[in-house]
């Protein structure tokens, strides 16, 4: 019988949190995009949640919940992490500005769940991306994290990031095991 596991993406507004869950979905993303505010560049943002679904190889499951990244929206990250295996925080990294508004969810997050997390680090594919090196010097106050570059429109990408999450989860499943 084939199990499911719960996986959050999140990440503030922009990051590629629709776009990385379409780009493995098997199934068509169920969304809710709505036209975004004037003040906005992006002409459409997740209002509440969007989802998609993976099948393992071994037949479990992985459904995928993105999250709004808006704080007009942030009482649904509580709702959506309730019984997440995991999550993954994503970064677009041609905006460094933002990356306090991901410390925030991701804070957000840690406060209702010790579920391990991953940060995917967007549009690592483009020149004005931060390079590298200076990532972690960014992230530093976060504590010790996987940090994945990664094109949220690429499936190659995308399993990556998932696939380091799932190790950890694994990881944190075995020293939970190993101190019980």
């Amino acid at each position: 019988m084939s199990r499911v596991f719960k996986i959050l993406v999140t990440g503030p507004a922009g990051s590629g949190k629709t776009t990385f869950i379409s780009a493995i979905s098997e199934i068509e993303v169920v969304s809710t995009e709505r036209a975004a505010g004037e003040t906005e560049k992006k002409g459409s943002t997740t209002v509440a949640m969007d989802f998609g679904r993976v099948t393992l190889t071994d037949g479990d499951v992985l459904h995928l919940y993105g999250t709004p990244g808006q704080d007009r929206f942030d009482f649904m990250w509580e709702i959506l992490s309730e019984g997440m295996l995991g999550y993954v925080v994503l970064l677009d990294g041609t905006k460094p500005p933002t990356f306090a508004t991901g410390k925030k969810i991701m804070e957000s997050f840690s406060g209702w769940s010790d579920a391990p997390y991953v940060v995917g680090l967007t549009r690592a594919d483009r020149k004005k991306c931060l390079e590298e090196e200076k990532v972690p010097e960014e992230i530093a106050s976060w504590g010790e994290v996987d940090i994945v570059r990664c094109d949220a429109r690429s499936l190659r990408d995308v399993k990556t990031v998932l696939i380091t999450l799932l190790e950890r989860v694994l990881e944190n499943a075995e020293g939970v095991e190993q101190a019980g």
